[in-house]
């Protein structure tokens, strides 16, 4: 059975504009591969209603699961629960047991739990929340889409909370060999060797350093006798001097 599939919505004019990098997407990358879920696209929209419903349902039919980032602050430009509702043709409303875990946080933090930060509490009918252990303030789940923080630290505690009750599949192993030839040159042979391991992925990725022109080779896969094989012919093509 082949693994499940995913997508990540990052979310948010800054990264669009250059102004904040995005770390979340290659963060979530390494914990689904690990996890058995196959990441098959990462897509980066503005904070506009319209993009974000569109993305959302584009996404959510191709994909077992889809991951936001961003968008679910305090401040008027934090819209992703609004349009993730929108998507799913939702109400959304403050809901009693997110507004109470806010009320509690801020309580103890000594700050008024004004109405910027009652919009923390806004979700969307039937969603199930996702626990926020830094600043309380939850994510949410409805359907197979996952509605997190922007910023890295929530973030990856947020897919902490997520991804361990997610069906997942088999993890995707990889072997690398550095070869200091160019891409031209092994190009040939690594196309012939993909061919007998349609199973596998196999990718070239070029450096040039210090004068060296070279290639990294990798190989994929999810079983393990396989990518051993696989790599055993690999290392027997380009490895050493003029192999």
């Amino acid at each position: 059975m082949p693994n499940p599939t995913a997508a990540i919505l990052i979310i948010g004019d800054e990264i669009l504009s250059g102004r904040t990098q995005d770390t979340n997407s290659h963060f979530l990358a390494g914990e689904l591969t690990k996890a058995g879920i196959d990441l098959r696209e990462i897509r980066v929209v503005p904070d506009s209603m319209a993009a974000i419903v569109a993305a959302v349902n584009a996404l959510r039919a191709a994909h077992d699961h889809v991951f936001t980032s961003g968008g679910i602050g305090p401040t008027h430009d934090d819209i992703t629960a609004d349009a993730v509702a929108a998507a799913f043709g939702l109400p959304l409303a403050v809901r009693e047991d997110a507004r109470a875990i806010l009320a509690r946080h801020y309580a103890q933090a000594g700050l008024e739990f004004n109405a910027a930060r009652q919009r923390m509490a806004r979700i969307p009918e039937g969603a199930r929340l996702i626990d926020n252990p830094i600043s309380a303030a939850p994510g949410f789940s409805l359907g197979n889409v996952h509605v997190m923080a922007g910023v890295p630290n929530i973030f990856r505690a947020m897919v902490a909370a997520v991804l361990p009750g997610l069906a997942a599949g088999r993890p995707v192993l990889a072997r690398s060999l550095r070869v200091e030839r160019g891409e031209g040159v092994i190009a040939e042979p690594l196309a012939a060797l993909a061919a007998e391991f349609p199973d596998l992925s196999f990718g070239s990725y070029p450096f040039v350093r210090d004068g060296i022109h070279g290639s990294n080779l990798v190989v994929r896969g999810t079983d393990a006798a396989r990518l051993e094989a696989a790599f055993a012919r690999l290392e027997a093509l380009f490895a050493g001097p003029g192999a």
